[in-house]
């Protein structure tokens, strides 16, 4: 989803929210998406930022 900087032309912060019981799991789907995203020609990836929450939170 499209989560910031909706007003700005070309720039967008997106979101990706995904549920596992397996931290490893999780892991390689978050790196699948980041490529797919990285491997768009029109797209320049400026940072990565991943959140993991547990059970303590």
């Amino acid at each position: 989803a499209e989560v910031d900087h909706m007003d700005l032309y070309r720039r967008a912060i997106i979101g990706l929210a995904a549920v596992s019981g397996d931290a490893g799991h999780l892991t390689d789907v978050l790196d699948r998406c980041e490529r797919l995203v990285a491997g768009r020609p029109e797209v320049e990836l400026l940072s990565v930022r991943r959140r993991l929450h547990g059970d303590d939170d």
